[in-house]
């Protein structure tokens, strides 16, 4: 049998991990095409706008010793939320040191994937002749393409979408309204409130805003402690401890939400809550209607505003498809076994395509390797594909809030057993290096 030939789509967090287990099981006819000059994808920090969303005071939001690949620890003297500094150079060093450069393409856009009557792909690449390929995976994020607000009025001050937010330089005595409370949008507000004359940020609905620390450890840690005790227990802990922290929402004039803590995308953010009380930023109901720079809000309030930054999420982009072909970026449903193989082409698998309530890159590790098993021939899929994934899209529906940004999200350590559970019923042999950190709980 020959070697299958393998296509990469994007050399970021995914994609360089997703090399890597190929040249494990012994897959080496290898190809990531990478757009920039460089890898880690979303990590790559830029001054103007492009495909990166960091901005120049990212830091993480999960800590380092569950945001780490298996078998490549961070530093010991990375701070427990790493820089994107520190963490691109972290990317840098996981590919020296597996050598997954030399299997890279940078500055290779992908103009088109196309499938061909012999169940192979072709790869259309700018600047390039055309590949075929045995297998695809798509390791290209989805952080890319905002998801823009439509917007109850025409605003004639400065619009933007938190994708191009760079630093709060511009913003100097600017009054700025922030909308969305997730984790970009919290992130602009306290910011833009160290320099700008006001900031307000608009809520439609309820949020958990979440300090980073508890008790003196990363709150992710906090929670992994708690990840085997029955979840009508864990829950009502996390609430209490929540409001040991914090005290009530509404003291900074939010909402308590009213559904459980793990139904929503959580907001990791220590400052936000601090502004607030220190007058700094100031949070506002939903918009209601917009004329020339004042905003009305849904309770009546009104105020004017210079800069308006939608801080609202992203599309799914796969925009080297035909999008009569596949296009998720509307879509309300994301219907994939493992939430990484598609139910009809089984030979197009998806690698970190995942919102985690916690970092993703061991989960696209996890991925990973049960993809290396299926290109080696060792693991199979369930009979009925298009069921499967039905399902899967089905459990994503109950266990998460319907909205358009849990499309693709999943219960960081939930989903992690259900990929080691794949993984350990191929031999432990046929895959070398060790698996992610639960599998052998």
């Amino acid at each position: 049998m020959n070697s299958p030939k393998v296509c990469v789509v994007g050399a970021g967090c995914s994609g360089i991990t997703a090399i890597k287990s190929l040249l494990d099981s012994g897959i080496t006819k290898i190809t990531c095409y990478e757009q920039n000059d460089q890898l880690g994808g979303n990590w790559v920090y830029t001054a103007g706008e492009g495909h990166s969303s960091v901005c120049e005071t990212t830091h993480i939001i999960s800590s380092k010793t569950l945001s780490q690949y298996s078998d490549f620890p961070m530093p010991e003297d990375y701070p427990d939320y790493p820089s994107h500094i520190q963490v691109l150079a972290y990317f840098n060093a996981y590919a020296d040191h597996f050598d997954l450069r030399s299997y890279i393409k940078f500055n290779s856009t992908i103009r088109q994937v196309k499938k061909l009557e012999n169940d192979k792909w072709r790869v259309d690449v700018d600047g390039a002749s055309s590949e075929d390929y045995d297998y695809i995976l798509v390791a290209s994020g989805h952080h890319s393409v905002p998801r823009h607000p439509a917007l109850p009025g025409n605003f004639t001050g400065t619009y933007m979408h938190s994708h191009s937010y760079k630093n709060n330089r511009p913003f100097q005595d600017k009054r700025v309204l922030v909308i969305g409370a997730g984790n970009s949008g919290c992130d602009c507000a306290v910011e833009c409130s160290r320099v700008a004359q006001s900031v307000d940020i608009s809520l439609r609905r309820a949020h958990y805003i979440i300090p980073k620390f508890f008790l003196g450890k990363p709150t992710d840690t906090f929670n992994d402690d708690m990840r085997f005790i029955p979840e009508f227990i864990a829950e009502p802990l996390r609430k209490l401890s929540l409001r040991i922290q914090i005290g009530k929402y509404e003291n900074y004039g939010l909402i308590t939400p009213d559904f459980p803590i793990t139904k929503d995308h959580p907001t990791l953010n220590s400052e936000l809550l601090y502004k607030i009380r220190h007058g700094k930023v100031t949070p506002r109901k939903g918009i209601k209607s917009i004329e020339e720079k004042t905003v009305t809000f849904a309770d009546g309030h009104q105020a004017e505003y210079d800069v308006i930054i939608a801080a609202t999420g992203y599309k799914i982009s796969t925009p080297f498809f035909d999008s009569d072909f596949l296009d998720y970026s509307e879509a309300d449903r994301v219907p994939l076994y493992l939430r990484m193989f598609h139910p009809i082409h089984k030979n197009l698998l998806f690698i970190g395509l995942v919102q985690p309530q916690g970092a993703v890159w061991p989960l696209s590790e996890a991925q990973s390797m049960l993809a290396a098993m299926y290109i080696k021939g060792q693991y199979n899929l369930p009979a009925d594909m298009v069921k499967a994934s039905e399902a899967d899209a089905d459990e994503i529906d109950k266990q998460f809030l319907k909205k358009k940004r849990h499309t693709i999200e999943v219960h960081y350590h939930d989903y992690l057993r259900t990929l080691q559970k794949e993984v350990k019923k191929v031999s432990r042999n046929s895959i070398s290096h060790k698996l992610p950190s639960d599998v052998s709980s």
